[in-house]
């Protein structure tokens, strides 16, 4: 290995551990890395370089170091989705963008999750961000590659109309490629309680969960039954684009097949129209050879008959 591959996985390994810190350690551990090889300037700046995650990113960058299978369940749906694309599969497809719908809901609740167990609310702004960025890793193979990393800078978005740009959301070029390392959920000590035990406090707080339970219970029956609805439409919509697309891009290949066939015609009319013209001209000198012929013809004939 050469130095320059020495330095590249040298600052990844650093970039690995930055990006798997809590958001507010982030900037002053990679401080402290740069005082720490300020010996090598070049390195040092190359560690300097290295940007602090938006929210969404982090929260994504946790998610695929807590819940890496739950990752790739998403990114093997997604390869699934590009194929049956590709394939112009209508039925297959419309039932894996509406698997799609719902995994990468219930992966942004499970990351949402995850966020709180480190002291960290996510609005839904942040939600939809980190939702849009799994949605850009089922579409796009450079998305997924980002998304893998562990070193996403940015949220990711993806239109289903050309490659997602991945280049600016990673924290390095080498993070294409590279698969972030596992980390556990860091348990807190217990702390030990010294409570008065209350004889009823157990029937009080059972009561009291029933009624919040029964409430809730109706509150998600009903946002359920308008989500059912509305993402069925999105997810109808969404299939009916990726399948458009395809056609598209068959009819662009068309198009430019056709292109290639017309300026070819044109090569071959361009041919033939010089092939008349020079016809023409023989023609013409022919029939003016015919003429004098004819004409001094007419004079032998008047000459004998006289």
């Amino acid at each position: 290995m050469g130095v320059a591959e020495e330095s590249s996985a040298s600052l990844l390994a650093v970039a690995d551990r930055l990006y798997a810190l809590p958001m507010a350690e982030f900037t002053p551990a990679r401080d402290a890395l740069v005082k720490q090889h300020r010996t090598d300037k070049v390195f040092a700046a190359q560690v300097k370089a290295l940007k602090k995650p938006s929210l969404a990113a982090w929260v994504v960058n946790l998610l695929v170091r807590r819940d890496a299978p739950q990752v790739e369940q998403v990114l093997a749906v997604g390869a699934a989705l590009r194929e049956a694309q590709a394939s112009l599969d209508g039925d297959e497809l419309r039932a894996l963008t509406r698997q799609r719908r719902q995994l990468t809901a219930a992966v942004t609740t499970q990351a949402r999750g995850l966020a709180r167990e480190e002291g960290v609310k996510v609005t839904q702004a942040v939600a939809d961000q980190v939702e849009a960025t799994l949605s850009a890793a089922m579409v796009d193979e450079g998305a997924a590659a980002a998304l893998r990393s562990g070193l996403l800078v940015a949220s990711l978005a993806a239109t289903g109309v050309g490659r997602a740009e991945v280049s600016d959301a990673v924290a390095l070029p080498e993070a294409l490629g590279f698969a972030a390392a596992p980390q556990e959920a860091a348990v807190p000590p217990r702390p030990e309680l010294h409570v008065v035990p209350d004889p009823e406090a157990d029937l009080k707080a059972r009561r009291a969960a029933e009624q919040v339970a029964a409430d809730a219970l109706a509150q998600v029956e009903s946002a359920r039954e308008v989500w059912g609805s509305a993402a069925d439409d999105v997810d109808e919509i969404q299939a009916r684009t990726l399948q458009l697309q395809a056609q598209l891009d068959e009819l662009q290949g068309r198009i430019a097949q056709l292109e290639a066939d017309l300026e070819e015609n044109d090569d071959e009319l361009g041919d033939a129209e010089s092939a008349r013209d020079q016809a023409a001209e023989t023609l013409a000198a022919a029939e003016n050879t015919l003429d004098k012929a004819n004409a001094a013809l007419e004079r032998l004939t008047r000459a004998r008959t006289s």
